[in-house]
């Protein structure tokens, strides 16, 4: 059952597919369902849109709007459906006609001359859509599979009032303004390259920076609640996947295995075809090595390589591990959604009577990363086994203690939470943080998982007090989930303006004439003594041109280097936070960064 916003952007999407069918008879017509943020059409059509089409198109809309159509719906047997699609050269419905299950009822929706396949619901009539924007033209496979047709499709939004479109229109230009890849690019934070390969981030020297100084503020917190830091490799042998059940469950969003080269060639000289091997590999038959998904398998081995007593439970194992997803080409984005990525991944092998406080711990290390870097505005979603799904491991026991241990933690927080069948992993429930950023989107953050069940698969065990084996329970956290993807984040929730401790030049040194210049090189050293980063801008242009390279950079603080300030061992100050705070010792302005660094401040930009 839709709701009333998504009643109303769907029939915008009819509206939009009416439109275009008015403009171009010829198009083949895909689906058109309403979405999060507005609604998106799907064409096939040899003509290609342009931006100008959008704006033919929607005045096109606005007239179909005028016209008051009512939204009327009829039953059809199938024969019928495809009969009608058929004659009106439309291949898509009539592939589309195939999901509906037999004995499901096939249903049109009618507005004017324009009729789709569609379950429902809609608005009454088209006069009831008033406040309507089409935003872009991209590409898309036809049922997300790249080995199909590329498909055309227009993004739109609708919503009740023109005053709640226009709120969202004035939020989307600020989302271009702040948008990652462009920020990354005038930065020089990170550089994506066709020779590399479109899913593979290539830090710069600067994007690093925010890099490092990410991952030695997560490992002080790491080494106050006492992980031990490991190091496993890129690779491992199919088998290990296998026990874990990466392999196959996962099998669609992995890299394809690795074989000797020697044992293919013996299998081609048999015969063997393609789909043979698949299936072999499948059944275990064929070995192979894969590119690691999921850390977890390798602290597994590690935990399993030394025998241990209740004693030294819990034993908790950090690691930023570089990991391997073979994602869909059309869904790559920038940093947050890549093909490698490195995880702030960490493993706890506990007793279940341990599993409340590691949980809670888990939990604590997540707002402790979130509030340090302003991102206070969040929810919490426990993800649960979906109970009609086949795709989760394990006995039903084991998962309910799991999700059980997932809900008492959630209520410690002090926040409402939700719940979502569906959403766990296939090994146990989690507990994710949904991050509401500046202008009001939505990113998945960190996560907890509470897991019975690797541990039964790898048949792992501790001696207990009753000098009997037991089976551990092991949970699963990443604060930061993937670097990649959290940088890309941070890079839009600050737009760039980093506070100072993140910041990949912190100070830069602006000398006013050439005759300064050994006065900022001195300044600039005695900054990196103290292992603050800082530049001098030896450039020749006039000092406004300075400040304003210096503000285009987003450099939180410009230090004005003039003859009164050498004689007088100071600065002129300009700050991200204070604006022109006027001449001051260069000791103090020293004291002052310091603090502002080692207390890892937020600085809010004036």
């Amino acid at each position: 059952m839709m709701t009333p916003l998504e009643e109303l952007r769907h029939s915008s999407a009819h509206v939009l597919a009416t439109a275009v069918l008015r403009k171009f008879p010829e198009a083949k017509l895909d689906i058109g369902p309403p979405t999060d943020s507005g609604f998106y059409y799907d064409f096939d059509l040899d003509h290609r849109f342009t931006q100008e089409d959008l704006e033919e198109l929607e005045k096109e809309m606005k007239a179909v709007v005028k016209e008051r159509q009512p939204f009327e719906r009829r039953e059809v047997s199938r024969k019928e459906a495809e009969s009608f699609f058929r004659e009106r050269n439309q291949p898509y419905k009539i592939s589309r006609l195939g999901d509906i299950p037999e004995g499901e009822a096939v249903s049109f929706y009618q507005n004017g001359d324009f009729v789709d396949l569609c379950a429902g619901t809609h608005v009454r009539h088209t006069g009831k859509i008033k406040a309507f924007k089409l935003l872009s033209i991209a590409g898309a496979y036809h049922r997300g599979d790249e080995k199909n047709k590329q498909l055309q499709r227009i993004y739109g939004t609708a919503f009740p009032s023109r005053e709640e479109l226009e709120t969202y229109l004035r939020q989307l230009e600020e989302a271009k303004q702040r948008d990652h890849r462009k920020l990354g690019r005038d930065l020089k934070l990170f550089h994506i390259d066709d020779k590399v390969g479109q899913w593979m981030i290539l830090w710069t020297p600067r994007g690093s920076v925010v890099r490092q100084e990410l991952q030695k503020f997560i490992a002080g917190e790491l080494f106050r609640q006492g992980y031990s830091q490991v190091f496993t490799p890129h690779i491992g042998k199919l088998d290990l996947f296998r026990t874990s059940g990466h392999f196959p469950y996962y099998r669609d969003s992995q890299f394809p295995p690795l074989v000797d080269r020697d044992f293919l060639e013996g299998l081609a000289d048999e015969g063997c075809a393609c789909s043979e091997l698949s299936n072999r590999m499948e059944k275990g038959e064929i070995d192979g090595y894969l590119l690691k998904p999921m850390n977890c398998p390798f602290h597994i081995r590690i935990f399993d390589s030394q025998p241990h007593s209740y004693r030294d439970l819990p034993v908790r194992l950090a690691e930023f591990g570089t990991v391997y997803r073979w994602e869909q080409s059309g869904e790559l984005n920038g940093m947050t959604r890549v093909r490698a990525f490195t995880q702030d991944d960490a493993h706890i092998f506990c007793t279940e009577e341990q599993v409340a406080a590691e949980v809670g711990g888990c939990l604590e290390l997540v707002k402790i990363v979130l509030n340090k870097l302003g991102m206070d505005n969040y929810r919490v979603r426990i993800g649960l086994r979906d109970p009609d799904s086949s795709k989760y491991t394990g006995e039903p026991e084991n998962w309910d203690k799991a999700e059980a241990a997932c809900r008492d933690a959630a209520k410690t927080l002090g926040v409402s939470f939700s719940e979502e069948a569906g959403e766990a992993a296939f090994y146990g429930p989690k507990i994710d943080f949904v991050v509401k950023d500046v202008i009001g989107r939505e990113w998945q953050l960190g996560t907890v998982q509470v897991d019975y069940n690797l541990p039964i698969r790898f048949d792992l065990s501790y001696i207990g007090a009753d000098n009997q084996p037991h089976r551990p329970v092991m949970i699963h956290r990443a604060p930061f989930g993937s670097l990649e993807r959290f940088c890309g984040l941070l890079i839009e929730h600050f737009a760039g303006d980093f506070p100072t401790w993140l910041a990949p030049e912190q100070v830069r040194i602006l000398p006013i004439s050439e005759k300064l210049f050994d006065y900022g090189r001195r300044l600039r050293a005695d900054l990196h003594a103290r292992g603050i980063r800082a530049e001098v801008d030896e450039h020749s242009d006039k000092l406004g041109a300075k400040i304003r390279r210096g503000q285009l950079d987003k450099i939180p603080h410009l230090l004005i280097a003039g003859a009164k300030e050498e004689e007088a061992g100071a600065v002129s100050v300009r700050s991200r936070e204070n604006g022109d705070e006027g001449s001051q010792p260069f000791a103090e302005f020293i004291t002052r960064l310091e603090a502002e660094i080692s207390e890892r401040k937020l600085t809010v930009k004036k």
